[in-house]
């Protein structure tokens, strides 16, 4: 891999064939804001019950569930809680963080949004849920609006009270399949879930390849088995000079299909997969620089966890006193609810310097009326009507930036500077010139 590494060097930057944004220093991201924290599990309305002073907020995941678990996300929204709290309120108010453990089914996910709406939550922050048919129509009818989610249904990407920060696996894999066409792959194998998103990223990934004329094999991969033996061969094919495998599943999975392809011994084949399949700790579990990863391209959101904009984010973890050993600051998902809660703090100060309240009404008006909020994590996010995704399923998929990454050393570290906008594989478009 460290040869073929080095060639890309040969080839024009990438930044040539499409825009890059700089990556903000930690130094322009915004201070979290100092609030109070109290954390509960899954209770009923009293324990959600807010004072006027208070502002409630909602963060929901996934534990004890097995593959789907991400427990780092409600824990990490405690921990901001306590932080928060101690550096005295948000603009003059406590900040009450309420989490709820969906327990990956329809039914968990929308009683963990009944708690919000009995709750009087003035918004959902982060969460993380494949059940979005159930969840948003209950915060829809309560208009509480769902900041950051994780980007795992269509809903979140569809519903007017949906404000994703990230682009979801549409854009990850979007952006995987433009960082191999660079990488110089002649053909590529997507290894996915075989489920009814899993069949959606075959055509974000095929839309990515196409202009360079590189084909795409669909690897379907069961996600209850712990064999991938067969997934692996089938991704790998013979082998040969110039083949790329790419992979899009949960981390389990991908654990599993790891142990299977370091088993085929290859020499040729290139390995590349999004973030959330691969972490920095999936990365340091599976052997770092001599394990299956080394070498291996990675798509992402954000910048790597080693960047100095989560220092404020590994600060917060280091200081938790709520159980932070479970916080792993390279998973995406405590990464994004970090970015969720940066932005509602965001828009409380404007609301703040505006004579306004915080209300579910007002968050949902400012985050409407086409004002930036720059949280120096991600490029300038906007959900005003101009800035909307031409897709009638995800019309609020607004953030088309990746960032590509490489594991050099056995660390997961910036391919290339900045961020690169894959909106016109989102949209069906050409690569621009």
């Amino acid at each position: 891999m460290t040869s073929r590494r080095d060639s890309l060097h040969s080839r024009p930057p990438i930044g040539r064939r499409r825009r890059r944004r700089p990556i903000a220093a930690a130094a322009t991201a915004a201070v979290l804001f100092p609030t109070l924290f109290s954390a509960s599990a899954c209770g009923g309305p009293a324990d959600a019950s807010t004072s006027g002073a208070d502002l409630t907020v909602m963060t929901w995941a996934p534990s004890g569930t097995g593959s789907a678990d991400r427990p780092g996300m409600t824990a990490i929204a405690s921990a901001i809680g306590q932080d928060v709290n101690t550096k005295g309120g948000l603009n003059g108010h406590r900040l009450r963080v309420i989490t709820c453990n969906e327990h990956n089914t329809a039914d968990g996910a929308r009683a963990c949004a009944q708690q919000a709406v009995d709750a009087r939550a003035v918004a959902v922050l982060g969460s993380y849920s494949q059940w979005g048919e159930a969840f948003m129509p209950v915060l829809e009818r309560a208009n509480i609006p769902l900041i950051g989610g994780y980007g795992l249904s269509q809903p979140e990407f569809s519903s007017p009270l949906s404000y994703p920060v990230d682009g979801g696996l549409p854009a990850l894999v979007a952006g995987s399949g433009r960082q191999l066409v660079d990488a110089g792959c002649k053909a590529v194998s997507l290894v996915r879930p075989d489920t009814p998103a899993g069949d959606s990223l075959v055509g974000y990934l095929g839309t990515a390849l196409r202009p360079a004329g590189i084909k795409l094999l669909d690897v379907k991969a069961p996600e209850q088995s712990s064999d991938y033996t067969t997934v692996a061969r089938k991704a790998v094919g013979r082998d040969e000079p110039g083949n790329c495998v790419t992979s899009a599943l949960a981390a389990e999975p991908t654990g599993n299909l790891l142990d299977s392809y370091r088993r085929l011994n290859t020499r040729n084949t290139k390995l590349a997969s999004v973030i959330g399949s691969v972490q920095q700790s999936v990365v340091d579990s599976t052997g770092g620089d001599s394990g299956p990863l080394s070498g291996a391209y990675v798509a992402s959101w954000y910048p790597p966890e080693s960047a100095k904009i989560w220092d404020g984010l590994r600060s917060v973890v280091r200081a938790d006193t709520t159980g932070g050993s479970t916080i792993d600051v390279s998973d995406p998902g405590v990464q994004t609810t970090w970015v969720a809660y940066e932005v509602f703090r965001a828009v409380s100060q404007k609301l703040s310097e505006a004579g306004k309240p915080v209300t579910p009404k007002s968050v949902t008006g400012l985050l409407d009326s086409g004002e930036g909020i720059d949280v120096g994590l991600t490029p300038p996010l906007n959900w005003g009507t101009t800035s909307m995704l031409p897709s009638t399923a995800s019309p609020r998929l607004v953030n088309t930036w990746v960032t590509y990454q490489v594991v050099k050393n056995g660390r997961m570290t910036l391919q290339q500077p900045g961020f690169v906008d894959v909106r016109w594989v989102l949209t069906g478009g050409r690569p621009p010139a």
